[in-house]
């Protein structure tokens, strides 16, 4: 089964509008994870950015208490956030690159020339007993270097399929790179996640990459909810990776 992880950081982007930095608001990114667990979500993402731009530390560490399914900690690979993260001990740490003016993650990391700080990172966080993903573009080069640090999983970027997802020749284009990606993760021992601008209709394109464990989609799921409610929202999006082939 294709295992579907929801962000909710836009929740909390939502609520910090009109509470930002405040003990409480509404809507409640913790309300919304047993939400979405409720109707299914196999696990939980939630990015706790240097700038606790939307997801704040109060948020991380009640999910930490109401996840029972898996919480998967997106961060930066900076000294604050790794210890931040040695003490909360999510589940799995996905570590993605972070720039200060992008509205959201907008890339993946360039591990190839970062492998000897994303190695250490690695072992800090896999002695803390926890899972360590990398968040990295579908590259030969990439997938290569994510082998060398050690991680367990890569989380491969669909925003350029996302992107390009109207055009036939530019979907084919990016689904062989997501192909090809996935392929040589799984050769070489990595497990394989994606995410990144994924909706209800471009979601489906990914029945054809191979070796899938989980995607993580939020935008489009909670845009749904604010029409449909969360819990609907979770169980549209599950029926339509129903037909991922096992």
């Amino acid at each position: 089964m294709l295992k579907l992880g929801v962000n909710i950081d836009h929740v909390a982007t939502l609520r910090e509008a009109r509470y930002p930095r405040a003990a409480a608001g509404e809507p409640d990114p913790v309300v919304a994870a047993r939400l979405a667990e409720a109707a299914g979500a196999h696990g939980i993402t939630a990015h706790l950015r240097e700038d606790r731009r939307h997801i704040q530390d109060r948020d991380i560490w009640l999910l930490r208490e109401v996840v029972q399914t898996r919480l998967n900690m997106e961060m930066a690979n900076t000294p604050e956030l790794v210890r931040i993260a040695q003490g909360l001990k999510p589940d799995i740490v996905c570590l993605v690159p972070e720039r200060r003016l992008e509205v959201t993650t907008e890339g993946g990391l360039d591990v190839a020339h970062h492998r000897y700080s994303l190695a250490e990172t690695r072992k800090r966080l896999n002695d803390s007993g926890i899972e360590v993903s990398l968040f990295i573009a579908p590259d030969e080069a990439q997938v290569e270097a994510s082998e060398q640090v050690g991680s367990q999983f890569v989380e491969l970027h669909t925003g350029a399929l996302a992107q390009r997802y109207g055009n036939p020749q530019g979907r084919a284009a990016e689904l062989e790179r997501l192909k090809r990606a996935a392929a040589q993760a799984h050769e070489l021992g990595l497990r394989v996640n994606a995410g990144h601008g994924l909706n209800y209709e471009n979601v489906i394109g990914l029945f054809d990459v191979p070796y899938l464990v989980e995607l993580n989609i939020g935008h489009s799921i909670i845009s749904r909810a604010m029409v449909s409610g969360l819990e609907t929202a979770v169980r549209d999006m599950l029926s339509a990776m129903a037909g991922y082939p096992l």
